[in-house]
């Protein structure tokens, strides 16, 4: 198994791509935190990964342990929680996967800025102050890997997302500045930038057919995408096999930025 006895934390781990991502992690041998908001959602994550590893037992080594934690990415007293809830149940993390995001729709005159504020901090914020607590223990260790949710929308522009696309575009140069400063330090930092993935985030674009069917003609691949397109992506940037990539964002896209 490609994580075998690695420690992953997965933000944004109660739905979508986290949820996704900390379930594939799980059956490649990683013990997983969920972090979220929304304790329940997190639970669920956790009981899946539990019900898979009971049907794996027996049949192979399986990893499957798991523990949800209630988070607020852009608080960091909070987030120092979770490092300190994983460290006291799993001694060590090797993996950290900024995942939680959320979009608000809105051009430079429309958009808040109490919703600028709110996107910001969540999607950028987040990012920054959950590295910036994990790396400390990463250091120790020696060895680590990083990897940020960012977006096709952090690379090019997006109609009526203003607040996403600036996030989003933080995350990417981030994901380069933190490959340099801890590179060296055998801490690897790498982006994932999803195109349309089918998520509660996308379900009322992806509802109206005429928005669907403008989505799917921009897409060479001709879907859109799943949430486990992306977690393939995030278990090769977790994995050893990526030990030699850093600073990079895995655009993972159907084709929509090649055009």
């Amino acid at each position: 198994m490609r994580l075998e006895n690695k420690v992953a934390i997965v933000t944004g781990g109660g739905s979508g791509i986290g949820q996704a991502i900390a379930i594939l992690f799980a059956k490649e041998g990683a013990k997983v935190v969920a972090a979220g908001r929304r304790i329940e959602a997190l639970q669920s994550t956790v009981a899946e990964i539990v019900r898979q590893r009971r049907i794996s037992l027996g049949l192979k080594k399986s990893g499957g342990e798991a523990l949800a934690v209630t988070a607020d990415v852009s608080s960091f007293s909070s987030i120092q929680n979770l490092i300190q809830k994983t460290l006291e149940k799993f001694g060590r993390i090797d993996i950290l996967v900024n995942n939680a995001g959320i979009y608000l729709a809105g051009d430079a005159v429309s958009t808040t800025e109490e919703d600028w504020d709110k996107v910001l901090a969540i999607d950028a914020k987040g990012t920054f102050l959950c590295s910036k607590a994990a790396l400390p223990s990463m250091i120790k260790q020696g060895k680590g890997k990083i990897v940020n949710t960012a977006s096709i929308a952090g690379w090019i522009g997006f109609e009526e997302s203003i607040a996403y696309c600036a996030a989003k575009g933080a995350v990417v140069n981030m994901t380069r500045e933190m490959a340099l400063d801890f590179g060296p330090k055998n801490i690897n930092v790498n982006a994932i930038a999803p195109g349309v993935v089918e998520t509660d985030m996308t379900q009322s674009f992806l509802q109206d057919e005429n928005a669907k069917k403008s989505f799917l003609d921009k897409i060479p691949i001709g879907r859109i995408g799943k949430p486990l397109d992306i977690a393939y992506a995030a278990l090769y940037l977790a994995s050893d096999e990526s030990d030699f990539v850093t600073g990079e964002t895995l655009i993972v896209d159907g084709g929509w930025t090649a055009r």
